[in-house]
Order: C-alpha cells, then structure tokens, then sequence
C-alpha cells in the first residue's frame, strides 16, 4: 500500500485535489490529507464543499462524500507535528500539493518549514522522495518561475495543470482527470481515467 501525502493550500484548482484525493482512495493507497486555512475558503467558492476545521471531522465528512473506497484516509491539522510527515523517519512515499499557492512554493524553496505542509515538503526533498507541486494558475512572475527551477534543481516535480486536448476533452470534468492522470502516473498510481498515447 503507498502512502501519500497529499496537501491543499488556498490556490485556485481544489477540483483538481478533490479528484486525486478521490482516485488515490479508489487505488487502495494510504492518504495523509492536510489542508491550509485558505484551503477551507477556495473549497467553499469553487466547489460549495465546507472542510472541516477539525481533523477528526473532516475525516468522517469526507469520507461520506467519497463513499466506498479500499484505501485509508487520515488529516492532520496544518500545525500538527507529530504527523508521521513532519519527520524524515517516516516521510511515506511521495507527496503531492494540489494545487499550491506560490506563498507555499516559494517556502518550499526556501527551506521555510513553518507549518505541516511546508515542513513534509522538506522531508520529501532531503529524503530524495516524490514530490510533486501543481501550481496554481497563470501568469507566473520571474520570482514564481525562478522558484520552480530551484525546486525543479532540487528534485521537486513541478507539473501545473495544464490540460492536453488530444483525448478530445467533452467537459472540466474531463480536463480535470486529464491532469490528475498525469499525477497519478508520476506517482505510479495505476488510472483508468485517460488511455496512453498511442494506445487505442
């Protein structure tokens, strides 16, 4: 069973979280969910959803909304640092913020590990573990760009959510399992939700 931690932070695209989220349960995988302030308010506007402040209520919540799935969901609060991310003796196998503010990111490349989501962030990094970052959308200024080169240096792979249109997308639900597709494969996490190019 992999265990990923999957973080979201206050960017636009909580869709694209909420779906992967969704996926990696169906998968079978362990999830370590945390989730900013921020979070909670982008949640609210993009998909009328209401995360709970509390870990032990957005566990039962969520897992009502999801419903039946063969994986394991635990969230921790943003500043709870006896999560078994926040040390490098138990980093679990890949991480993935989705989507992720540029305040984040730029922390993250920075070394600044001032909360839950940044500091497990660090872990992945010096731990040489998956660490995947799905910025928020465009533009992006010379100081976002040059924070995901130092990142990109750094091991971190950087993949905003940029949509392909060969599949011939119908709805924003289809963009949105493109994207999350294309992560789960980084993390090695078998989806049915688009066929590999070249297949038919």
């Amino acid at each position: 069973m992999k265990t990923i931690t999957l973080a979201l932070t206050g960017a636009s695209g909580i869709p694209y979280g909420m779906r992967l989220l969704e996926c990696l349960l169906q998968s079978g995988a362990r999830v370590q969910l945390v989730y900013s302030q921020a979070a909670q308010i982008v949640a609210k506007q993009e998909m009328d959803f209401v995360l709970a402040n509390r870990a032990q209520d957005a566990e039962k919540m969520l897992t009502e909304k999801l419903g039946t799935f063969s994986g394991e969901l635990k969230v921790y609060g943003i500043q709870d640092w006896y999560a078994p991310m926040a040390s490098g003796s138990n980093p679990g196998d890949a991480m993935v913020i989705c989507p992720c503010t540029m305040g984040t990111l730029g922390k993250v490349a920075g070394g600044i590990s001032d909360d839950l989501i940044a500091r497990a962030a660090d872990v992945m990094l010096k731990e040489k573990r998956t660490l995947i970052l799905v910025p928020r959308e465009m533009p992006f200024s010379a100081i976002h760009l040059e924070n995901m080169l130092k990142l990109s240096h750094a091991g971190a792979v950087i993949m905003p959510p940029n949509p392909g249109f060969y599949h011939h997308p119908q709805s924003v639900q289809d963009m949105v399992d493109f994207v999350v597709a294309r992560i789960l494969d980084h993390l090695g996490v078998e989806q049915t939700l688009i066929k590999p190019w070249g297949e038919a």
